[in-house]
C-alpha cells in the first residue's frame, strides 16, 4: 500500500527535524514524505538543507497559502497520484516505529475504512481497571484515568457528554480520542486528530479542509471528520502509537487562541447539527459559560496567570461576538 506523508509546518525547524528522525526509523517508510513550509524565516530550510532524508520534497508557501487548511490543501494537490493513502502529521510528534504499519494494516482489517488516526500515548496516564470505581476517575472498555477537573465540574451540573470517546455529543463539548485507552483495539469515531491522521487519497476529489479555520486552525480537524463522518466510516487505531509534544512555537496569542475555542467550537457543532433543539443549546451555551468560568478561575490557581487571563477575555469576547456575527458554516 503506497502512501504519502503531508507535514504542514510554520516556524517549527528543530521540532521538525525531531519528527523526521523518527520517521527514518519506521518499519514502514513514506512513498514520499511532502514538507509544506508556512515559515517568515528560513530556517525550516537550511535545517533540511543540512540533513538528508528519503523521499522527501520541500514546498515554502507564499501568504496566499499560508495556514494550516491552506496548506494541506496545498501539499494534497501535489501527492503522487500513485499513492493510495495520505497521511498527515503535526511537526511536533516523535512516532513510534511501527506507527504506519500499524495505522495502514487498520485499512485492510476496517474495509469501510475512510480515515484512520493514530494514538497519542502522552496524553494521559492509563491503567487497567482494578478494585471498586472512584468518582475521580474516567472509565472506558476496562481502563481508567484521572478526569480532568472540567469535566469533574461539568458532572455537578449535568452537562456531562451524552456519547463516547470520539463520537460528537448533541450539544458538542465531547470527550476527544485522547479518552480512548491504550487498548491496542481499533474504535470507530466520528472525529480524528488532524495531526496524527491518514485518508484514503479518494475522498480528496470531493472534500477538501475548509478555508474557514484560517492560521492555526483550531477545530478544523474536527470539521473535516464531521463532515466526512456523513459519507462513510472513521478508526482509530490505538495500537498505531506516538509523542506529541505541542511545542509552543508558531502558536497564536491566548486572547485569539481563547476565541477560536469559542467560536470555531460553535461553528463545528453547527456543522454536525445544523438545527439543534433548545436543549441542546441551552447546553452547549451553558457548558460554555461553565468552562470560561474555569479559565477564570485559573488566574488565581496557576502559575501563568496572564495567559488564563488573556484566554477568558478571549473567551469571553468571541462568545459575545456570536450575538452579533455568527459564523457561515460552509457545506
Amino acid at each position: 500500500m503506497k502512501f504519502s506523508l503531508i507535514v504542514c509546518t510554520y516556524m517549527r525547524d528543530k521540532p521538525l527535524l525531531k519528527l523526521l528522525f523518527s520517521i527514518k526509523e519506521q518499519t514502514h517508510y513514506p512513498s514520499e514524505i511532502l514538507i509544506i513550509d508556512g515559515s517568515v524565516d528560513d530556517k525550516t530550510k537550511k535545517q533540511l538543507e543540512n540533513n538528508t532524508f528519503k523521499n522527501l520534497k520541500y514546498f515554502k508557501v507564499t501568504d496566499k497559502d499560508r495556514g494550516l487548511t491552506k496548506q494541506r490543501n496545498f501539499g494534497i494537490n501535489l501527492v503522487n497520484d500513485d499513492s493510495e493513502i495520505i497521511c498527515f502529521l503535526d511537526d511536533d510528534i516523535i512516532l513510534a516505529p511501527d506507527y504506519f504499519e500499524n495505522l495502514l494494516k487498520t485499512y485492510k482489517l476496517k474495509k469501510d475504512a475512510l480515515a484512520v488516526g493514530g494514538y497519542i500515548l502522552n496524553n494521559a496516564n492509563w491503567e487497567k481497571e482494578k478494585g471498586k470505581r472512584k468518582k475521580e476517575k474516567f472509565y472506558f472498555d476496562g481502563w481508567m484515568r484521572n478526569d480532568p477537573l472540567r469535566f469533574k465540574i461539568r458532572k455537578l451540573f449535568g452537562l456531562l457528554p451524552d456519547t463516547h470517546p470520539g463520537i460528537f455529543p448533541t450539544f458538542a463539548h465531547g470527550r476527544s480520542v485522547g479518552f480512548l485507552p491504550p487498548s491496542g483495539k481499533i474504535y470507530k469515531v466520528e472525529q480524528i486528530m488532524g495531526g496524527v491522521s491518514s485518508y484514503k487519497k479518494e475522498i480528496f476529489n470531493i472534500l477538501r479542509f475548509s478555508t474557514y479555520f484560517k492560521g492555526y486552525g483550531l477545530y478544523e480537524d474536527a470539521d473535516f471528520s464531521l463532515r466526512l463522518s456523513k459519507i462513510g466510516e472513521l478508526y482509530v487505531n490505538t495500537s498505531a502509537q506516538l509523542y506529541h509534544y505541542h511545542d509552543q512555537s508558531g502558536r497564536p496569542n491566548k486572547y485569539k487562541y481563547g476565541k477560536m475555542v469559542i467560536r470555531n467550537g460553535w461553528y463545528v457543532w453547527r456543522v454536525k447539527y445544523p438545527n439543534p433543539s433548545l436543549k441542546a443549546k441551552i447546553k452547549w451555551h451553558s457548558t460554555s459559560f461553565l468552562l470560561t468560568i474555569i479559565r477564570f478561575a485559573n488566574i488565581l490557581n496557576t502559575s501563568k496567570k496572564k495567559e488564563a487571563l488573556t484566554e477568558s477575555l478571549g473567551r469571553v469576547v468571541g462568545w459575545i461576538s456570536l450575538i452579533f456575527d455568527k459564523p457561515k458554516v460552509q457545506s
